[in-house]
């Protein structure tokens, strides 16, 4: 099957999801998430895959086992790409984003190390402008209030040495292209647009040398 986008029966889903979020609604509304919410996230991730790797999509059950919140079901639907890569899509629109999300201690360490060198914190610094003028999103899911310990707090990049991580982040409200073909092309924009601050990380940070059993 060819991607096509997701209709707006995907979307009235998860709107009706998040005023009747029980396993009632679910499974009364269970073919509309297979057909028109996970399928089409299947073909997407599917296409993707030759370039970015295999996908995997989420469960749809929240973990609500440590959660005030009992709710039983996810409000979106997201997968992601081996080689790098995140999709989320919901009533609230279709996201996408790429990076170092929460890194392990380690990574971080290394991070900052980077980030802190005139060389590969200036290039980094580079990259991410770049990726911002084309109104992308470069965050983290976490930020410090101020320098981390052992760095002044008037250093030159003092932004990105605050960030606990680094991705890119492009989110859109729900459009009429989300229900075409179109919406591929936008999310591999994105994509490509991450390559070489995704390339800066692997080679400055990498993956965590820390065992199992410390994580």
């Amino acid at each position: 099957m060819t991607f096509k986008g997701w209709s707006a029966e995907a979307v009235d889903f998860f709107e009706a999801l998040e005023v009747d979020n029980s396993k009632t609604f679910w499974h009364a509304h269970k073919s509309i998430y297979e057909h028109e919410v996970r399928r089409p996230m299947e073909e997407l991730l599917d296409e993707l895959a030759k370039e970015f790797g295999e996908g995997k999509i989420f469960r749809p059950n929240r973990d609500i086992r440590f959660s005030a919140d009992k709710s039983p079901y996810k409000t979106n639907i997201a997968g992601t790409l081996s080689k790098g890569g995140y999709v989320s899509f919901s009533a609230d629109g279709l996201g996408v984003g790429s990076g170092m999300y929460m890194p392990m201690p380690d990574q971080l360490e290394r991070l900052r190390k980077a980030i802190d060198d005139n060389r590969s914190g200036g290039q980094l610094e580079r990259l991410v402008n770049a990726v911002r003028a084309k109104g992308i999103e470069v965050s983290a899911h976490e930020e410090l209030k101020t320098a981390p310990k052992g760095y002044p707090k008037d250093h030159p990049r003092i932004e990105l040495l605050r960030m606990k991580g680094l991705i890119t982040w492009k989110q859109w409200p729900i459009a009429a292209w989300m229900g075409t073909a179109k919406a591929k092309g936008r999310i591999v924009d994105v994509l490509h647009a991450a390559k070489p601050i995704n390339a800066w990380l692997d080679k400055h940070v990498g993956q965590t040398e820390m065992s199992m059993e410390r994580r």
